[in-house]
């Protein structure tokens, strides 16, 4: 069946996912707008977090190239305008997050990029390692919340404690919100690649 530009422009405005995105996961289902909705939400790519009303489709791709050429990162954040994405801070905000994911090493962006699959499993093994410590069952769901909080802060990248933050403090999520303050626009770290030499895929 034929995807119209309108359908994938419609889908891209109201999920903030990319166009190729938009578009395998109406062909996906069928031509069925809701279907392809949920599609993209159910893989992470829908950007849940984003303003509906303030678009960030600006920006800039920043890289980062660590220990001689070891590690290297190229990460994509999104502004509203040019303007702000040409200015010194923007750059520096780019700099330093694409540093940051070259040390911390996050999985994804944000903790609604995680499939259920791996939420799952990450539940299930801190499930089972109190259950053979013997916690009795009404504490395990609340003490695996806690553990399931760390997790984030470990492998999400808007959840991650900010490298360069001495007092270890402020989220990668806070920065942004302080450049969104200062610069006025709304920002959005959409993705990242980070490469380790001479690791597996």
């Amino acid at each position: 069946m034929s995807i119209t530009a309108e359908a994938v422009r419609d889908l891209r405005e109201k999920t903030g996912s990319g166009m190729m995105d938009c578009k395998k996961a109406l062909t996906e289902a069928g031509g069925d707008f809701e279907k392809a909705v949920d599609i993209l939400r159910k893989k992470g790519l829908a950007a849940a977090n984003k303003k509906a009303s303030r678009t960030a489709s600006q920006g800039a791709v920043g890289s980062y190239i660590h220990m001689g050429g070891k590690i290297g990162v190229l990460v994509e954040i999104n502004c509203e305008t040019d303007f702000v994405a040409r200015t010194d801070d923007f750059q520096t905000l780019v700099k330093d997050v694409a540093m940051h994911i070259a040390a911390a090493s996050p999985l994804c962006v944000a903790r609604e990029d995680l499939t259920a699959e791996q939420l799952e499993r990450e539940k299930a093994v801190h499930a089972e390692q109190l259950r053979q410590q013997g916690k009795p069952a009404e504490m395990i769901e609340k003490i695996v919340s806690g553990k399931m909080e760390k997790y984030y802060s470990d492998v999400c990248l808007l959840d991650q404690l900010f490298v360069k933050d001495a007092e270890g403090k402020t989220r990668i999520r806070d920065l942004v919100t302080q450049y969104v303050a200062k610069l006025g626009e709304n920002i959005v770290i959409r993705r990242f690649a980070r490469f380790q030499l001479g690791e597996s895929q």
